[in-house]
């Protein structure tokens, strides 16, 4: 068994300890990125799924909202984060709601076509502005030691504050909203990624909620141009330019904690690296596993599904599709719905039709296309399906995947004018370009626990009201049991997404301790 020594030593190389790794590495660190995978990226990745069809898609993540213009200008990332016109459009029977990106006539008039009057519309608005103000007051903090919530919360309205952090989100939305779509569309981003319902007391919607609201200060998913893969490519050559060691292909299979502080990692071909800080970007219970301590598996709970279109399909409310598809096009998610697909998925069922989020990277950004397929008028479809926890897969999995994603389909299919058939592109074999993934599959390709996107339910993005932080990575939200073993990824405090906050902050914290 060979032994050598690595100053610090980063298992992982999904985009946030590529974050990691390249503020360590530029600050004078010794750095080296073990991957278990032939690809860096993890879920930050894109390519041609369907043979024969040049297109290459943003496999698993799809959309950036966290990702901190700080870090970005940080690292010199040359990328395009590119805005939608159209936040989001929800099918009601002959109408629906349309939410511009810069908001005009035509979102006023949606609410009143959906809704009957102006009411719901002006309390939409006011709703809108209190988020806004509350992400203007934390969002700046996200890359910052971790605050304590009562400044937070001494900077916003204490109304909004007590409804969004302290009670259910279930109560804010229905003392808010009358209407049925209107509480569905608030209610649909504390359930992405989740399993959880409005009225949870464990308030896991609620800090789901939160952190799709504060993205850059006002919560807006913008779309990368050249995909997620463009997003990987440019922190791999900042990467390499910091001389960061990379190796791919190259599992982990053990951690040893030594005594004074930091580790010894075994890799699987019985290597083993002494380090003096390891930086863990993978799963919390992905590092217990390492760790050989008992773990309890995090439940992903969304079913992912990469469709190519020939052409967009016609919607049967009449608006063009390349508005209603521009934004996130809402599907089966009423307030009512989503309780519903709840306590259906709780009783073993998949959720027949599933709430489904769909949203076409192409009408944004086309270059992900060969030019032949955009000059044809093709176009990709990302379906996100909700409630759907790992659970409704495990004794059939593949009859369990048809099923969902007929499920999904069915939900699609309800809003359309035409059916979705025709419309479908097909692969050098002649089978539609539809892969569906559930979080068995996204377990199996990533390595990652359950299939959960965020690595493990969402925490405060502040300091417990208990907690009196004594070294640097407590203060950052980075630490584990272990002096020098240090969280980099969604599992840290303020992970979870496209964000790299996990990366750095967890180099912050190693420069601090360094008193760098």
């Amino acid at each position: 068994m060979t032994d050598i020594h690595s100053e610090i030593a980063v298992i992982g190389g999904g985009h946030n300890g590529l974050v990691a790794a390249t503020y360590l590495a530029r600050a004078g660190c010794q750095v080296s990125i073990y991957e278990a995978r032939s690809e860096l990226g993890g879920a930050v990745a894109s390519k041609e799924v369907f043979e024969g069809v040049a297109a290459r898609l943003s496999r698993f993540s799809y959309l950036v909202s966290l990702l901190p213009t700080s870090i970005i200008e940080d690292l010199g990332l040359r990328l395009e984060l590119r805005a939608r016109h159209v936040s989001s459009y929800t099918p009601v029977d002959s109408a629906g709601l349309l939410i511009e990106r810069q908001e005009g006539r035509a979102t006023r008039d949606s609410f009143r076509a959906v809704t009957g009057d102006e009411r719901e519309y002006q309390a939409w608005s006011e709703f809108e502005a209190g988020l806004r103000e509350l992400a203007a007051v934390i969002e700046p903090t996200l890359t910052e030691p971790l605050p304590d919530a009562a400044e937070l919360r001494a900077q916003v309205d204490q109304e909004l504050w007590a409804s969004v952090v302290e009670r259910p989100l279930g109560e804010l939305i229905e003392a808010r909203f009358a209407d049925d779509t209107v509480r569905g569309l608030v209610l649909t981003d504390a359930m992405i990624g989740t399993f959880t319902s409005a009225h949870d007391p464990s308030l896991l919607q609620n800090r789901c909620f939160l952190y799709h609201m504060i993205g850059n200060g006002d919560g807006e998913w913008r779309v990368p141009v050249g995909g997620m893969g463009a997003v990987t490519a440019e922190l791999v050559r900042v990467a390499e330019e910091a001389k960061v060691s990379i190796r791919a292909g190259c599992p982990v299979d053990a951690i040893k904690p030594l005594a004074g502080g930091g580790a010894t990692i075994f890799l699987a071909d019985q290597e083993a690296i002494t380090a003096e800080v390891i930086l863990a970007n993978c799963a919390p219970a992905t590092l217990q596993r390492l760790l050989g301590n008992p773990y309890q598996p995090p439940v992903g709970s969304q079913t992912k599904i990469n469709i190519v279109v020939r052409r967009l399909p016609r919607l049967l409310s009449g608006l063009e599709p390349a508005i209603g598809f521009a934004g996130t096009l809402h599907l089966g998610q009423g307030y009512k719905r989503l309780q519903q697909a709840y306590e259906d998925a709780s009783a073993g069922q998949i959720p027949d039709p599933m709430p489904c989020e769909v949203y076409c990277h192409t009408l944004t950004d086309g270059s992900i296309l060969d030019p032949e397929l955009r000059a044809a008028g093709y176009h990709t479809l990302t379906v996100f399906g909700m409630h759907t926890p790992a659970n409704l897969f495990l004794t059939d999995p593949a009859g369990s995947r048809e099923r969902a994603k007929e499920a999904a389909l069915r939900a699609l299919r309800s809003v359309l004018a035409e059916p979705l058939e025709p419309c479908l592109a097909l692969d050098r074999h002649g089978e539609p370009c539809i892969e569906v993934m559930t979080p068995l599959d996204i377990e199996a390709e990533l390595r990652m626990p359950g299939g959960h996107i965020f690595h493990g339910d969402l925490a405060w993005p502040w300091l417990a009201a208990d907690a009196s932080p004594a070294t640097a990575a407590e203060r950052w939200g980075v630490a584990t049991d272990y002096r020098g073993i240090l969280l980099c990824g969604s599992g840290a405090v303020r992970g979870g997404a496209v964000s790299g906050l996990g990366g750095h902050n967890a180099a912050k914290a190693v420069l601090e301790e360094k008193g760098s």
